[in-house]
């Protein structure tokens, strides 16, 4: 599908005409300017290298550089001014001042067009108006920058680079930087290129969004490809996956004229809620079969979408050398600047998400240590999944390999992609496209209903997966967080681990019958436990009483390794007895914030009060010795077992797993979990939806 931003005529010369240039990026600056996301456009600051030298026998220079930067406060940069930022493409650098494109969403990601693509170069066209310098630099997988390039202009025009790309093997970016001379500069635009010839393909996309009673945001994200030309003039369709109870179509006054100005280009589908593994199926599902997509883009409802990073995607998947999966980025969306992760893979021995890069940083500020002074940024990172908040998925590669495994959430994006990998379908975590996104790193989904879901895909993931024998060291560290979880009180949470662990040796077969079943199911038992049950001020409870304090008023402290296991023997021994502490039932000893609830400080109680990790909540954790028994005996014989029949259950989930994974098998479920009828739907005026699979 061809756009006005896609190709540049093709100059002719005396002798020869020159390829045909596609554009791979363009400079871009924010849509809506605010502080907060300045720093990934545009600085206002000369290239500072976070880079140090060779090591030379003394250590590698990035432990160094590490270890110098542990007591030092982050920098807080100079920022453009917001008032700077009216036009999406061009942007003037007043006199005498200078302005960087070495940033996030303006660099040119060139290690990856090396690795990734058949470029070896391209070609970057500044367009200007008004006297000054363009510097084009460049940087080392290392971090260290160079300056490649320098030109002074005079008057308006524009100024072409050829710019080799041999040198990038392992990582590095170009980008250029502008100063002004003694009046304004300004750049009117500017595109990295290279020959068109060398694309594979130029593919549309359908965008498969599922959502659940997040409308406002589901509608903003409408909005955002209904009011932009290009995005749709690449668009097959966006298919909106609702399985709430709150709906799109409940809100007929803001869906209506997206509807209406979209067309067919989006497609509403309610179903039952079978979590996001069913609504991300359902959604590639439709799009391998329904349309004419070359591509199928994955998407949480709940994002801010920079539109730049959907053409970046396709515009990279096009240029692969083969069929790639290509994911976005994710900012945090309460702190913009933020970069959550730079890339992922799967610990192979833990069969945990672990960063790409040793060297990486979750969780980084670019406003505080931007691109161009962050060496671990410039290195290639290699990931085998990406995150499914924005991913993009060729449709060759969905009917080659199928949908999601039925897992309801967790674990669906990591493994489609490692299966993905086997079957000879790399993933690119592609720098310069990115969305904000909730980061979790201030929740704690480990505790909780969802403790039943990252248990069991875990393992199945492991049993898939896993290249060592019974799965490394996943049933024994299994085994590790079943105790802490004990000797924690939270119980809530370890039943919804057994159960999982029980889930697992029934088979794959069980995974699909209770895809829109189970969620209930755990939420039912929550009503068992104390631990899952909360207020919203601890001032609701008895008041606190400790009947015996801390030896010399001590806080407890987490044990060496060394005696750990002497430590978990002699704490289980005491989580077997009743509490011999008289007031522990009916007075709470403590009151723990959540980011000091390790396991190892709630050990130490007979009943505490523990906040949430939203801090929303308070739930009274009481020690309960008999769940403690029979719990701890459940969890050594599903142990037991899963290591005892590790080689049975691994051929049975991989010889299941093209089965389960099928068109036809999810097209049962599909048809098998319709959305629920509500009294509001027998209305009259009931509109019509799609439920049932199209094809």
């Amino acid at each position: 599908m061809s756009t006005p931003a896609a190709d540049t005529a093709a100059p002719e010369t005396g002798e020869h005409t020159l390829p045909a240039q596609r554009v791979l990026q363009r400079l871009i600056l924010p849509r809506e300017a605010s502080p907060d996301i300045v720093p990934l456009y545009i600085e206002r600051e000369d290239a500072r290298s976070g880079a140090t030298g060779g090591s030379f026998g003394l250590g590698s220079a990035s432990s160094r550089k590490k270890k110098s930067d542990e007591t030092a406060a982050p920098r807080v940069e100079a920022q453009v001014d917001v008032s700077e930022l009216n036009q999406r493409h061009a942007v003037t650098v007043p006199a005498r001042t200078m302005r960087s494109f070495g940033t996030y969403f303006n660099a040119f990601p060139a290690g990856y067009w090396r690795r990734w693509t058949p470029v070896r170069k391209i070609r970057l066209v500044v367009r200007t108006s008004g006297a000054g310098q363009i510097v084009v630099n460049r940087s080392s997988a290392r971090g260290t920058i160079q300056r490649h390039e320098s030109r002074t202009v005079d008057n308006a025009g524009e100024q072409v680079f050829e710019l080799p790309l041999t040198a990038f093997g392992d990582g590095g970016w170009y980008w250029f930087d502008a100063y002004a001379g003694d009046g304004d500069l300004t750049i009117l635009g500017a595109e990295w290129t290279a020959d068109a010839e060398l694309a594979r393909t130029e593919g549309s996309f359908a965008i498969s969004m599922t959502t659940m009673n997040k409308v406002e945001y589901c509608l903003d994200n409408i909005r955002t490809l209904a009011e932009d030309p290009e995005l749709r003039s690449m668009l097959d369709v966006m298919y909106v996956i609702d399985q709430g109870s709150d709906r799109l179509r409940d809100h007929p006054a803001q869906l209506d004229p997206l509807q209406e100005q979209m067309g067919d280009q989006l497609h509403i589908i309610e179903q039952g809620n079978i979590g996001g593994s069913g609504g991300f199926s359902r959604g590639m599902y439709e799009a391998a079969t329904s349309g004419s997509a070359t591509y199928v883009v994955n998407c949480d409802d709940d994002i801010v979408i920079e539109p730049e990073s959907l053409i970046r995607l396709r515009t990279f998947a096009d240029f692969a050398t083969k069929p790639t999966i290509v994911g976005a980025h994710m900012f945090d969306l309460n702190n913009r600047s933020v970069l959550h992760t730079f890339g992922e893979v799967v610990d192979p021995w833990r069969i945990q998400p672990a960063l790409a890069s040793a060297d990486a940083v979750l969780g980084h500020d670019l406003a505080s240590e931007p691109l161009r002074s962050t060496p671990w940024l410039h290195r290639r990172a290699d990931v085998d999944y990406n995150g499914w908040w924005m991913c993009l998925i060729p449709t060759e590669t969905v009917r080659a390999i199928g949908l999601s495994l039925p897992v309801f959430i967790k674990w669906d994006d990591a493994e489609y992609g490692l299966r993905a990998k086997k079957a000879g379908y790399p993933t690119v975590s592609l720098p310069g496209a990115g969305v904000w996104h909730m980061s979790w790193t201030d929740k704690d989904d480990l505790v909780g209903w969802q403790a039943y879901f990252h248990e069991r895909n875990r393992i199945i993931t492991a049993l898939l997966h896993s290249p060592y024998s019974r799965g490394g060291r996943v049933v024994k560290e299994s085994q590790f967080m079943d105790v802490k979880h004990l000797i924690s009180m939270q119980y809530y949470t370890e039943a919804g681990r057994l159960l999982a662990q029980h889930d697992v040796l029934a088979g794959p077969d069980a995974l699909h019958p209770v895809i829109g079943t189970k969620l209930p199911q755990i939420r039912e038992m929550a009503g068992e436990y104390d631990d899952a049950a909360a207020k919203k001020d601890p001032d609701l409870y008895p008041p606190i009483h400790v009947d015996k304090p801390p030896r010399k008023g001590k806080p407890f402290t987490q044990p060496h390794r060394l005696m750990l296991p002497a430590w978990t023997a002699k704490t289980l021994v005491k989580q077997l007895v009743a509490p011999t502490k008289e007031k522990a039932a009916q007075h709470p000893e403590a009151a723990i914030a959540h980011q000091d609830a390790k396991w190892w400080r709630l050990a130490a109680y007979d009943s505490a009060l523990v906040s949430n990790a939203e801090g929303t909540q308070v739930s009274w954790y009481k020690r309960s010795p008999q769940q403690v028994r029979d719990m701890l005996a459940d969890a050594v014989a599903t142990h037991v077992q899963l290591h005892r029949r590790w080689p049975e259950l691994q051929q049975e989930y991989r010889e299941a797993a093209g089965r389960i994974t099928s068109f036809e098998e999810w097209e049962r479920t599909f048809a098998a979990n319709p959305a629920p009828r509500r009294e509001e739907d027998r209305a009259e005026n009931d509109r019509p939806v799609s439920e049932g699979p199209s094809a």
